[in-house]
C-alpha cells in the first residue's frame, strides 16, 4: 500500500520514522532485530540467529529523480565499508518498498537510485528481498558449527 508523501521536514527524524517501519517489517517476517546502544555504530540493526548477526544500516528516500528515486548511501558523505555493514535496507517511502542491498553491490557508490515500478531495473532483485537477510544468517550458522 503506497504512502502518501510524508511531511517528516527533518531528516533525522525522518530516519527514525524509517528505522521503526523496518522493526515492524522485520518482526512481521520473524527476523530477530536488536539494536545497538547509543549513536556511534555504523549500523542500525542486527538481525540474530543462533548467535550470529548481520549488521543492517536502513536508509531511506522520497526524493524523485526522474521516473526514480534517490538514496544516499553514505554517512556524513563517508562510504560504508564491509567491515562496517553487511545490508542496507533502503526504503522507497512513496513506494512503501523495502530494497535489501548486500554491501558488496554497492560499495563504492555514494547514492543509487531505486526503481520501484520497474520490474528490469538494475536493482530489481532486491526489492523486497528479506530472505537475503533470512539466507545468509542461516549460512552463518551452518558455517559456524561445522567449525
Amino acid at each position: 500500500m503506497p504512502i502518501q508523501r510524508i511531511n517528516i521536514p527533518h531528516a533525522k527524524a525522518r530516519g527514525e520514522w524509517a528505522e521503526l517501519r523496518f522493526m515492524t517489517r522485520a518482526a512481521e517476517l520473524s527476523l530477530r532485530v536488536t539494536k545497538p546502544w547509543g549513536d556511534n555504530a555504523p549500523y542500525d540493526f542486527a538481525i540474530e540467529s543462533a548467535g550470529q548477526f548481520l549488521r543492517i544500516q536502513v536508509k531511506c528516500t522520497q526524493s524523485r529523480s526522474g521516473n526514480s528515486y534517490r538514496c544516499s548511501l553514505t554517512a556524513n558523505h563517508i562510504l560504508y565499508r564491509p567491515d562496517q555493514i553487511d545490508f542496507i535496507a533502503a526504503y522507497v517511502i512513496p513506494a512503501d518498498t523495502w530494497y535489501i542491498l548486500p554491501i558488496a553491490i554497492i560499495q563504492g557508490h555514494p547514492e543509487i537510485q531505486l526503481s520501484p515500478h520497474r520490474k528490469t531495473a538494475k536493482h530489481a532483485k532486491y526489492k523486497e528481498a528479506w530472505h537475503l537477510a533470512k539466507t545468509l544468517t542461516c549460512l552463518l550458522v551452518a558455517a559456524v558449527r561445522h567449525v
